[in-house]
Protein backbone atom coordinates (compact mmCIF):
# COMPACT_ATOMS: atom_id res chain seq x y z
CA UNK A 1 0.00 0.00 0.00
CA UNK A 2 1.21 3.51 -0.80
CA UNK A 3 2.46 5.69 2.00
CA UNK A 4 0.28 8.79 2.28
CA UNK A 5 1.48 12.22 3.45
CA UNK A 6 -0.94 15.11 3.92
CA UNK A 7 -0.15 18.81 3.71
CA UNK A 8 -1.75 22.17 3.06
CA UNK A 9 0.80 23.24 0.42
CA UNK A 10 2.91 20.92 -1.72
CA UNK A 11 5.87 22.49 -3.56
CA UNK A 12 7.38 20.36 -6.32
CA UNK A 13 10.98 21.18 -7.26
CA UNK A 14 13.71 22.23 -4.80
CA UNK A 15 15.61 24.73 -6.94
CA UNK A 16 15.90 28.46 -6.13
CA UNK A 17 12.20 29.08 -6.89
CA UNK A 18 11.01 26.06 -4.92
CA UNK A 19 13.22 26.81 -1.92
CA UNK A 20 11.85 30.35 -1.67
CA UNK A 21 8.27 29.22 -2.33
CA UNK A 22 8.46 26.60 0.42
CA UNK A 23 10.07 29.00 2.92
CA UNK A 24 7.34 31.59 2.24
CA UNK A 25 4.58 28.96 2.47
CA UNK A 26 6.02 27.50 5.67
CA UNK A 27 6.32 30.92 7.28
CA UNK A 28 2.61 31.53 6.60
CA UNK A 29 1.85 28.75 9.07
CA UNK A 30 0.56 26.36 6.43
CA UNK A 31 1.71 22.74 6.63
CA UNK A 32 4.20 22.62 3.75
CA UNK A 33 6.00 19.79 1.96
CA UNK A 34 8.82 20.35 -0.53
CA UNK A 35 9.53 17.55 -3.03
CA UNK A 36 12.97 17.31 -4.70
CA UNK A 37 14.27 14.64 -7.09
CA UNK A 38 17.94 14.98 -6.11
CA UNK A 39 19.44 14.28 -2.69
CA UNK A 40 20.31 17.98 -2.34
CA UNK A 41 18.66 21.36 -2.93
CA UNK A 42 19.51 24.16 -5.32
CA UNK A 43 18.34 22.93 -8.72
CA UNK A 44 20.31 24.42 -11.59
CA UNK A 45 22.38 26.49 -9.11
CA UNK A 46 23.91 23.33 -7.64
CA UNK A 47 23.17 20.36 -9.92
CA UNK A 48 24.17 22.21 -13.09
CA UNK A 49 26.70 24.67 -11.58
CA UNK A 50 24.75 27.73 -12.76
CA UNK A 51 26.87 30.57 -11.33
CA UNK A 52 26.88 33.41 -10.40
CA UNK A 53 23.38 34.70 -9.67
CA UNK A 54 22.62 37.59 -11.98
CA UNK A 55 21.20 40.07 -11.33
CA UNK A 56 19.48 41.66 -8.33
CA UNK A 57 19.93 45.18 -9.75
CA UNK A 58 19.15 47.42 -12.69
CA UNK A 59 21.88 48.52 -15.09
CA UNK A 60 22.41 51.68 -13.02
CA UNK A 61 22.77 49.71 -9.78
CA UNK A 62 19.34 50.01 -8.15
CA UNK A 63 18.40 46.83 -6.27
CA UNK A 64 15.02 45.49 -7.42
CA UNK A 65 15.05 41.93 -6.02
CA UNK A 66 15.43 41.26 -2.30
CA UNK A 67 13.15 39.45 0.18
CA UNK A 68 14.00 35.83 0.96
CA UNK A 69 16.63 35.89 -1.81
CA UNK A 70 18.52 38.65 0.01
CA UNK A 71 18.15 36.77 3.31
CA UNK A 72 19.90 33.82 1.67
CA UNK A 73 22.72 36.05 0.42
CA UNK A 74 23.10 37.68 3.84
CA UNK A 75 23.49 34.24 5.43
CA UNK A 76 25.98 33.16 2.80
CA UNK A 77 27.98 36.33 3.45
CA UNK A 78 27.96 35.61 7.20
CA UNK A 79 29.35 32.15 6.41
CA UNK A 80 32.05 33.66 4.17
CA UNK A 81 30.41 31.84 1.25
CA UNK A 82 29.58 34.91 -0.86
CA UNK A 83 31.07 38.38 -1.28
CA UNK A 84 27.53 39.67 -1.85
CA UNK A 85 26.64 41.72 -4.91
CA UNK A 86 29.78 42.68 -6.87
CA UNK A 87 30.41 44.62 -10.06
CA UNK A 88 30.04 42.58 -13.24
CA UNK A 89 33.36 42.91 -15.09
CA UNK A 90 31.82 41.28 -18.16
CA UNK A 91 29.71 44.44 -18.40
CA UNK A 92 26.49 42.65 -19.37
CA UNK A 93 24.74 43.69 -16.14
CA UNK A 94 25.69 45.98 -13.26
CA UNK A 95 26.11 43.37 -10.55
CA UNK A 96 26.46 39.64 -10.18
CA UNK A 97 26.35 37.59 -6.99
CA UNK A 98 28.93 34.81 -6.54
CA UNK A 99 28.16 32.12 -3.97
CA UNK A 100 29.49 28.78 -2.76
CA UNK A 101 27.05 26.08 -3.94
CA UNK A 102 27.79 23.67 -1.10
CA UNK A 103 27.01 26.33 1.50
CA UNK A 104 23.88 27.34 -0.42
CA UNK A 105 22.60 23.76 0.00
CA UNK A 106 23.10 24.02 3.78
CA UNK A 107 21.65 27.52 4.14
CA UNK A 108 18.55 26.46 2.21
CA UNK A 109 18.12 23.42 4.46
CA UNK A 110 18.45 25.56 7.58
CA UNK A 111 15.87 28.10 6.40
CA UNK A 112 13.39 25.39 5.37
CA UNK A 113 13.70 23.74 8.78
CA UNK A 114 13.21 27.07 10.52
CA UNK A 115 10.03 27.61 8.46
CA UNK A 116 8.72 24.17 9.45
CA UNK A 117 8.88 22.74 5.94
CA UNK A 118 9.04 18.98 5.49
CA UNK A 119 11.54 18.03 2.76
CA UNK A 120 11.22 14.85 0.70
CA UNK A 121 14.48 14.41 -1.22
CA UNK A 122 15.22 11.60 -3.69
CA UNK A 123 11.58 11.84 -4.77
CA UNK A 124 10.40 12.09 -8.37
CA UNK A 125 6.90 13.35 -9.19
CA UNK A 126 5.49 11.05 -11.88
CA UNK A 127 1.72 11.37 -11.58
CA UNK A 128 -0.99 13.74 -10.38
CA UNK A 129 -4.47 12.78 -9.24
CA UNK A 130 -7.27 15.22 -9.89
CA UNK A 131 -10.72 15.85 -8.49
CA UNK A 132 -12.43 17.83 -11.20
CA UNK A 133 -10.20 20.83 -12.00
CA UNK A 134 -8.17 20.57 -8.81
CA UNK A 135 -5.12 18.46 -7.98
CA UNK A 136 -5.86 16.11 -5.12
CA UNK A 137 -2.41 14.55 -4.77
CA UNK A 138 0.92 13.91 -6.44
CA UNK A 139 2.49 10.47 -6.63
CA UNK A 140 6.20 10.17 -5.99
CA UNK A 141 8.54 7.42 -7.08
CA UNK A 142 11.14 6.77 -4.39
CA UNK A 143 13.66 4.19 -3.20
CA UNK A 144 11.13 3.14 -0.58
CA UNK A 145 8.25 2.71 -3.01
CA UNK A 146 5.42 4.98 -4.06
CA UNK A 147 4.41 7.89 -1.85
CA UNK A 148 1.20 9.84 -2.30
CA UNK A 149 1.30 13.45 -1.12
CA UNK A 150 -2.11 15.03 -0.68
CA UNK A 151 -2.47 18.79 -0.56
CA UNK A 152 -4.91 21.65 -0.74
CA UNK A 153 -2.65 23.78 -2.92
CA UNK A 154 0.26 22.88 -5.18
CA UNK A 155 3.17 24.94 -6.51
CA UNK A 156 5.04 23.98 -9.67
CA UNK A 157 8.69 25.01 -9.33
CA UNK A 158 10.03 22.09 -11.38
CA UNK A 159 11.53 24.40 -14.02
CA UNK A 160 9.92 22.22 -16.69
CA UNK A 161 6.24 22.76 -15.72
CA UNK A 162 6.09 19.03 -14.90
CA UNK A 163 3.26 19.41 -12.42
CA UNK A 164 1.16 21.58 -14.74
CA UNK A 165 1.81 19.22 -17.66
CA UNK A 166 0.94 16.08 -15.69
CA UNK A 167 -2.25 17.76 -14.48
CA UNK A 168 -3.45 18.72 -17.95
CA UNK A 169 -2.89 22.46 -17.60
CA UNK A 170 -2.02 23.93 -21.01
CA UNK A 171 1.72 24.42 -21.55
CA UNK A 172 3.93 25.95 -24.23
CA UNK A 173 7.47 25.12 -25.26
CA UNK A 174 10.19 27.03 -27.07
CA UNK A 175 9.74 29.67 -29.71
CA UNK A 176 6.68 30.05 -31.90
CA UNK A 177 6.71 27.93 -35.02
CA UNK A 178 9.39 25.27 -34.54
CA UNK A 179 9.24 25.08 -30.69
CA UNK A 180 13.06 25.18 -30.56
CA UNK A 181 14.41 26.13 -27.15
CA UNK A 182 17.51 27.96 -25.99
CA UNK A 183 20.55 25.64 -25.95
CA UNK A 184 21.68 23.59 -22.98
CA UNK A 185 25.11 24.11 -21.44
CA UNK A 186 27.33 21.72 -19.48
CA UNK A 187 29.15 23.97 -17.05
CA UNK A 188 32.44 23.15 -15.39
CA UNK A 189 35.00 24.65 -13.02
CA UNK A 190 38.75 24.96 -13.39
CA UNK A 191 41.32 25.56 -10.64
CA UNK A 192 44.90 26.80 -11.00
CA UNK A 193 43.97 29.87 -13.07
CA UNK A 194 46.22 32.95 -12.88
CA UNK A 195 43.48 35.58 -12.86
CA UNK A 196 45.89 38.49 -12.57
CA UNK A 197 47.49 37.36 -15.84
CA UNK A 198 44.03 37.18 -17.44
CA UNK A 199 43.26 40.72 -16.30
CA UNK A 200 46.55 42.13 -17.57
CA UNK A 201 45.92 40.51 -20.96
CA UNK A 202 42.45 42.07 -21.06
CA UNK A 203 43.81 45.52 -20.29
CA UNK A 204 46.44 45.15 -23.01
CA UNK A 205 43.99 43.78 -25.63
CA UNK A 206 40.59 45.38 -25.00
CA UNK A 207 39.47 44.82 -28.59
CA UNK A 208 39.46 41.06 -27.98
CA UNK A 209 36.72 41.30 -25.33
CA UNK A 210 33.04 42.22 -25.02
CA UNK A 211 32.44 45.86 -25.96
CA UNK A 212 30.63 46.62 -22.67
CA UNK A 213 33.49 45.37 -20.48
CA UNK A 214 34.12 48.23 -17.96
CA UNK A 215 37.78 48.69 -18.87
CA UNK A 216 37.93 52.11 -17.19
CA UNK A 217 37.15 50.41 -13.84
CA UNK A 218 39.03 47.16 -14.42
CA UNK A 219 42.36 48.21 -12.88
CA UNK A 220 40.78 48.64 -9.44
CA UNK A 221 37.99 46.04 -9.66
CA UNK A 222 38.44 42.37 -8.77
CA UNK A 223 37.82 40.33 -11.90
CA UNK A 224 34.38 38.73 -11.61
CA UNK A 225 33.74 37.60 -15.18
CA UNK A 226 35.21 37.57 -18.68
CA UNK A 227 33.52 37.47 -22.09
CA UNK A 228 35.68 37.42 -25.17
CA UNK A 229 39.00 35.94 -26.26
CA UNK A 230 37.37 36.23 -29.70
CA UNK A 231 40.62 35.77 -31.62
CA UNK A 232 41.69 32.68 -29.69
CA UNK A 233 38.26 31.09 -30.05
CA UNK A 234 38.07 31.77 -33.77
CA UNK A 235 41.57 30.37 -34.39
CA UNK A 236 40.75 27.18 -32.47
CA UNK A 237 37.72 26.55 -34.72
CA UNK A 238 36.03 24.17 -32.28
CA UNK A 239 32.80 22.43 -33.37
CA UNK A 240 30.73 24.43 -30.86
CA UNK A 241 28.21 26.88 -32.24
CA UNK A 242 29.17 30.09 -30.46
CA UNK A 243 31.66 32.90 -31.02
CA UNK A 244 33.37 33.57 -27.69
CA UNK A 245 34.50 32.31 -24.29
CA UNK A 246 32.54 33.14 -21.14
CA UNK A 247 33.68 32.42 -17.59
CA UNK A 248 33.14 33.79 -14.09
CA UNK A 249 35.63 33.82 -11.24
CA UNK A 250 35.36 32.03 -7.90
CA UNK A 251 34.44 30.85 -5.40
CA UNK A 252 38.20 30.20 -4.83
CA UNK A 253 40.88 32.76 -5.77
CA UNK A 254 42.29 30.61 -8.60
CA UNK A 255 38.95 29.22 -9.79
CA UNK A 256 36.61 29.92 -12.69
CA UNK A 257 33.21 28.64 -13.78
CA UNK A 258 33.14 28.13 -17.55
CA UNK A 259 29.88 28.78 -19.42
CA UNK A 260 31.00 28.07 -22.99
CA UNK A 261 29.65 24.70 -24.14
CA UNK A 262 26.47 24.76 -26.22
CA UNK A 263 24.16 21.84 -27.02
CA UNK A 264 21.42 22.82 -29.47
CA UNK A 265 18.39 21.24 -31.09
CA UNK A 266 17.48 18.88 -28.24
CA UNK A 267 14.39 18.78 -26.03
CA UNK A 268 15.03 18.98 -22.27
CA UNK A 269 11.73 17.18 -21.57
CA UNK A 270 12.62 14.11 -23.68
CA UNK A 271 14.69 11.49 -21.86
CA UNK A 272 16.47 10.30 -25.01
CA UNK A 273 17.32 13.88 -25.96
CA UNK A 274 18.58 14.53 -22.43
CA UNK A 275 20.76 11.44 -22.61
CA UNK A 276 22.27 12.66 -25.87
CA UNK A 277 22.74 16.16 -24.42
CA UNK A 278 24.65 14.84 -21.40
CA UNK A 279 26.99 12.93 -23.72
CA UNK A 280 27.55 15.87 -26.06
CA UNK A 281 27.97 18.32 -23.17
CA UNK A 282 30.64 16.29 -21.38
CA UNK A 283 32.64 15.83 -24.58
CA UNK A 284 32.47 19.57 -25.19
CA UNK A 285 33.74 20.20 -21.64
CA UNK A 286 36.92 18.23 -22.36
CA UNK A 287 37.36 20.05 -25.66
CA UNK A 288 36.89 23.52 -24.17
CA UNK A 289 39.11 22.82 -21.13
CA UNK A 290 41.95 21.66 -23.40
CA UNK A 291 41.53 24.75 -25.60
CA UNK A 292 41.65 27.07 -22.58
CA UNK A 293 44.71 25.36 -21.10
CA UNK A 294 46.55 25.31 -24.44
CA UNK A 295 45.68 28.77 -25.76
CA UNK A 296 44.48 31.25 -23.12
CA UNK A 297 46.93 33.35 -21.09
CA UNK A 298 46.57 32.53 -17.39
CA UNK A 299 45.24 28.99 -17.97
CA UNK A 300 48.58 27.24 -18.54
CA UNK A 301 48.39 25.35 -15.22
CA UNK A 302 44.60 25.09 -14.97
CA UNK A 303 42.71 21.83 -14.68
CA UNK A 304 39.07 20.75 -14.41
CA UNK A 305 37.95 20.65 -10.78
CA UNK A 306 34.25 19.87 -11.22
CA UNK A 307 31.60 19.32 -13.88
CA UNK A 308 27.83 19.70 -13.46
CA UNK A 309 25.94 16.69 -12.09
CA UNK A 310 23.62 17.35 -15.02
CA UNK A 311 23.53 19.59 -18.07
CA UNK A 312 22.21 23.11 -17.50
CA UNK A 313 18.81 23.78 -19.04
CA UNK A 314 17.70 27.28 -19.97
CA UNK A 315 14.28 26.53 -21.41
CA UNK A 316 11.72 23.74 -21.71
CA UNK A 317 7.98 23.88 -21.00
CA UNK A 318 6.24 26.84 -19.40
CA UNK A 319 2.63 27.29 -18.35
CA UNK A 320 0.11 29.00 -20.62
CA UNK A 321 -1.20 31.19 -17.86
CA UNK A 322 -3.75 33.90 -17.14
CA UNK A 323 -1.27 36.37 -18.68
CA UNK A 324 1.91 35.79 -20.67
CA UNK A 325 4.64 38.36 -20.06
CA UNK A 326 5.55 39.92 -23.42
CA UNK A 327 8.89 41.12 -24.78
CA UNK A 328 7.53 44.69 -24.94
CA UNK A 329 6.55 44.49 -21.26
CA UNK A 330 10.18 43.80 -20.46
CA UNK A 331 11.91 46.22 -22.82
CA UNK A 332 9.54 49.10 -22.03
CA UNK A 333 9.83 48.49 -18.28
CA UNK A 334 6.06 48.09 -18.00
CA UNK A 335 4.30 48.40 -14.64
CA UNK A 336 1.35 46.20 -13.63
CA UNK A 337 -1.23 46.73 -10.89
CA UNK A 338 -0.78 43.06 -9.83
CA UNK A 339 3.03 43.21 -9.64
CA UNK A 340 4.55 40.50 -7.42
CA UNK A 341 8.22 40.81 -8.49
CA UNK A 342 10.50 43.05 -10.52
CA UNK A 343 13.67 42.41 -12.51
CA UNK A 344 16.38 44.44 -14.19
CA UNK A 345 17.87 41.59 -16.23
CA UNK A 346 17.79 42.16 -20.00
CA UNK A 347 16.33 39.92 -22.66
CA UNK A 348 19.13 37.37 -23.17
CA UNK A 349 18.31 34.82 -25.85
CA UNK A 350 20.99 32.25 -26.59
CA UNK A 351 20.11 31.39 -30.17
CA UNK A 352 18.29 28.02 -30.42
CA UNK A 353 20.03 27.28 -33.74
CA UNK A 354 22.68 29.95 -34.47
CA UNK A 355 25.91 31.16 -32.83
CA UNK A 356 24.90 34.39 -31.19
CA UNK A 357 23.05 35.89 -28.25
CA UNK A 358 20.24 38.40 -28.75
CA UNK A 359 20.13 41.03 -26.03
CA UNK A 360 17.71 43.89 -25.34
CA UNK A 361 18.00 46.11 -22.28
CA UNK A 362 15.14 47.35 -20.11
CA UNK A 363 14.21 50.99 -20.66
CA UNK A 364 12.50 53.42 -18.28
CA UNK A 365 13.87 53.05 -14.76
CA UNK A 366 15.69 49.86 -15.78
CA UNK A 367 13.25 47.32 -14.32
CA UNK A 368 9.99 45.67 -15.37
CA UNK A 369 7.14 44.17 -13.36
CA UNK A 370 6.13 40.51 -13.30
CA UNK A 371 2.36 40.33 -12.73
CA UNK A 372 0.67 37.81 -10.44
CA UNK A 373 -1.35 36.50 -13.40
CA UNK A 374 1.85 34.96 -14.83
CA UNK A 375 1.83 32.55 -11.88
CA UNK A 376 -1.71 31.29 -12.53
CA UNK A 377 -2.08 28.32 -14.91
CA UNK A 378 -5.25 27.88 -16.89
CA UNK A 379 -7.69 25.06 -16.09
CA UNK A 380 -6.22 23.82 -12.77
CA UNK A 381 -7.71 25.83 -9.91
CA UNK A 382 -5.37 24.98 -7.01
CA UNK A 383 -2.03 25.29 -8.79
CA UNK A 384 0.54 28.10 -8.86
CA UNK A 385 3.81 28.30 -10.80
CA UNK A 386 7.10 29.90 -9.81
CA UNK A 387 10.52 30.15 -11.41
CA UNK A 388 11.44 29.23 -14.96
CA UNK A 389 8.02 27.80 -15.90
CA UNK A 390 5.82 30.87 -15.28
CA UNK A 391 3.69 32.22 -18.12
CA UNK A 392 5.76 34.23 -20.62
CA UNK A 393 6.58 34.31 -24.29
CA UNK A 394 9.77 32.58 -25.49
CA UNK A 395 11.47 35.99 -25.67
CA UNK A 396 10.38 37.20 -22.22
CA UNK A 397 11.45 33.87 -20.68
CA UNK A 398 14.99 34.92 -21.62
CA UNK A 399 14.94 37.24 -18.60
CA UNK A 400 12.49 35.64 -16.15
CA UNK A 401 14.48 32.37 -16.25
CA UNK A 402 17.43 33.95 -14.41
CA UNK A 403 17.89 32.80 -10.82
CA UNK A 404 17.10 36.02 -8.88
CA UNK A 405 13.82 36.38 -10.82
CA UNK A 406 13.03 32.72 -10.09
CA UNK A 407 13.68 33.32 -6.39
CA UNK A 408 11.32 36.32 -6.44
CA UNK A 409 8.47 34.58 -8.27
CA UNK A 410 8.95 31.55 -6.04
CA UNK A 411 8.53 33.68 -2.93
CA UNK A 412 5.42 35.27 -4.47
CA UNK A 413 3.90 31.85 -5.26
CA UNK A 414 4.54 30.56 -1.73
CA UNK A 415 3.13 33.70 -0.14
CA UNK A 416 0.05 33.59 -2.38
CA UNK A 417 -0.52 29.94 -1.49
CA UNK A 418 -0.36 30.79 2.21
CA UNK A 419 -2.98 33.52 1.78
CA UNK A 420 -5.24 31.21 -0.24
CA UNK A 421 -5.05 28.55 2.49
CA UNK A 422 -5.75 31.14 5.21
CA UNK A 423 -8.91 32.39 3.48
CA UNK A 424 -10.01 29.07 1.98
CA UNK A 425 -10.05 30.39 -1.59
CA UNK A 426 -8.33 29.49 -4.85
CA UNK A 427 -5.12 31.32 -5.81
CA UNK A 428 -7.01 33.22 -8.54
CA UNK A 429 -9.41 34.63 -5.94
CA UNK A 430 -7.01 36.04 -3.36
CA UNK A 431 -6.78 39.79 -2.79
CA UNK A 432 -3.64 40.79 -4.70
CA UNK A 433 -3.19 43.89 -2.53
CA UNK A 434 -2.94 41.57 0.51
CA UNK A 435 -0.31 39.54 -1.34
CA UNK A 436 1.64 42.68 -2.23
CA UNK A 437 1.48 43.90 1.37
CA UNK A 438 2.80 40.57 2.71
CA UNK A 439 5.57 40.46 0.11
CA UNK A 440 6.62 44.03 0.92
CA UNK A 441 6.61 43.26 4.64
CA UNK A 442 8.87 40.28 3.90
CA UNK A 443 11.38 42.51 2.12
CA UNK A 444 10.32 42.13 -1.52
CA UNK A 445 10.82 45.21 -3.70
CA UNK A 446 7.70 46.01 -5.76
CA UNK A 447 8.13 49.75 -6.43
Amino acid sequence: MNKIIEADIVVCGGGPAGINAAIAAGRSGAKTVLVERYGFLGGMSTAALVYPWMTFHTTDGKQVIAGIAQEIIDRLMQADASPGHVRDTVGFVHTITPYHPEMYKIVALDMLKEAGVRLLAHSFVDETRLQGDAIESVRLTTKSGKIEVKGRLFIDTTGDADLAYLSGAPCLQGRDGDKRTQPMTMKFRMRGVDLERVKQYMLAHPDEFYKKTPFDELERLPLSGVLGFYKHWKEADLPINRDQVLFFTGPADDEVLVNTTRVQGLDGTDVEHLTEAEDAGRRQVMMVAKFMRDRLPGFEKASISSVGAQIGIRETRRIDGAYALQVDDVVQGRRFSDVIARSGYPIDIHDPSGKGVTAAWVQGDGAYDIPYRCLLPKRITNLLAGGRCISTTHEALATTRLTPSCMATGQAAGTAAGIAIKHGVSPADIDVSELQAELTQAGALLK
